[in-house]
């Protein structure tokens, strides 16, 4: 994110002797991503960033997927992963695995508790405010969120969620970073006219959170040769120490409703509607809008093969008109797999003619490797949204 930010005390010159009034050297840590070559930050400690007394296995919780074999698609019902008026489920620990591969994994949970201090290793995590509302404490400081909200972590960002009530939270966690994509971004990583967002609708955190302690535990989300496992670090001073930072890589927030839809004459393609890219993947926001406008136009979606992707579809408010008689409502999670062509269901396509706005909002994660359910995805599935363009299910496959 090639946007500078100045927060908190930093001496004049990178690199240079900061001290304190009395006279203590500060710590400098350098953020950096691909190996000093990328955007970075430079943190100044009170106390040194490395300086950890334990060191132990941490269990993630269950990490495995299985395949969507036969490939069909999905229809996963995320609310019914939490029981009405469950409590005492963190953001860390509580999230549910939904959907995963080797570039994203996608998962959900209903948190209303402090989650433990965390840190993901693997890679940047973006993660859709549902509903709720609360604050993300950070080594960068504060970031409030609230309802609508897309809170971008960067990778082994050391922060832990503290929701105001129940929170519900869709996180999409990458293997890689998440940033706007290139389109949008000038040579020098200014956002463009064309893009339907620019700086001013990012929201980063604004003065230190300054935190003292001892003996201070952090999950730390990390590769190993068996796949995903963490490790639980003890800090020997609380690493939310930092007196002040700089440089284009900290955590913020952006709210859909300050997206900017572009629309066209005929319907339009769904990169018009992306938000951010990560490695092998985008993420996208249909929001509510005004359509085409060709007298002859249809306003649904056409049908289409995604023959190099995966398509993750959220739905979190409004009527998605392409859906009416699938089952799927708000709260719902449709998975259309690359190598099946979908679109809208049988209908839908004549009930939309003259239609001028439509009132929809979801979240859209497209992969470009095939994706797997993982234990929260297996434990919701509708197990028929497959036959639902057909009306009926074919039981025996004759030869």
């Amino acid at each position: 994110m090639a946007y500078y930010r100045r927060v908190g005390e930093v001496p004049g010159k990178r690199h240079t002797q900061f001290r304190d009034s009395a006279g203590a050297l500060r710590y400098e840590e350098l953020m950096g991503e691909e190996g000093f070559s990328s955007d970075s930050s430079l943190l100044y400690h009170r106390t040194v960033p490395s300086a950890i007394v334990g060191s132990e296995i941490w269990e993630p919780g269950e990490q495995s997927t299985v395949a969507n074999h036969p490939m069909k698609p999905r229809h996963l019902r995320l609310h019914e992963l939490f029981a009405a008026g469950e409590s005492g489920v963190d953001t860390v620990t509580g999230r549910r695995l939904v959907l995963g591969n080797g570039d994203v994994r996608i998962g959900y949970v209903v948190a209303d508790a402090v989650s433990p201090y965390y840190r993901n290793a693997i890679g940047d995590e973006c993660v859709y405010v549902e509903s709720g509302q609360g604050v993300v404490e950070t080594v960068f400081g504060v970031l409030t969120y609230r309802t609508g909200d897309f809170v971008v972590i960067p990778r082994a960002t050391t922060h832990r969620w503290v929701p105001e009530g129940p929170s519900r939270l869709y996180a999409i966690e990458g293997n890689g970073h998440i940033a706007p994509p290139k389109r949008y971004l000038s040579r020098f990583g200014q956002l463009l006219e064309h893009a339907p967002y620019c700086e001013r609708d990012l929201y980063g955190p604004g003065q230190p959170l300054l935190v003292e302690g001892a003996d201070v535990e952090v999950l730390v989300k990390h590769r190993g040769s068996t796949g995903i496992v963490g490790t639980r670090f003890v800090y020997a001073d609380h690493p939310f120490d930092v007196v002040g930072w700089d440089g284009c890589l900290y955590p913020y927030t952006f709210n859909v409703e300050d997206f900017m839809p572009i629309t066209g004459k005929v319907h339009q393609p769904p990169p018009v509607h992306q938000v951010f890219e990560g490695d092998n993947f985008v993420i996208c926001a249909f929001v509510p809008r005004k359509v085409d406008y060709h007298p002859l136009s249809i306003p649904v979606p056409y049908y289409h093969s995604n023959v190099d992707s995966d398509e993750v579809m959220f739905y979190v408010g409004g009527d998605y008109a392409a859906r009416k008689g699938s089952g799927i409502g708000i709260g719902s999670v449709s998975l259309h797999p690359g190598g099946h062509a979908h679109g809208p269901q049988p209908g839908a396509m004549e009930a939309s003619v003259g239609v001028q706005q439509v009132d929809e909002l979801a979240v859209m994660v497209d992969t470009f490797r095939p994706l797997e359910l993982g234990a929260g995805g297996t434990a919701v599935d509708d197990g028929v949204y497959a036959w639902s363009w057909a009306g009926r299910k074919l039981v025996e496959v004759t030869r």
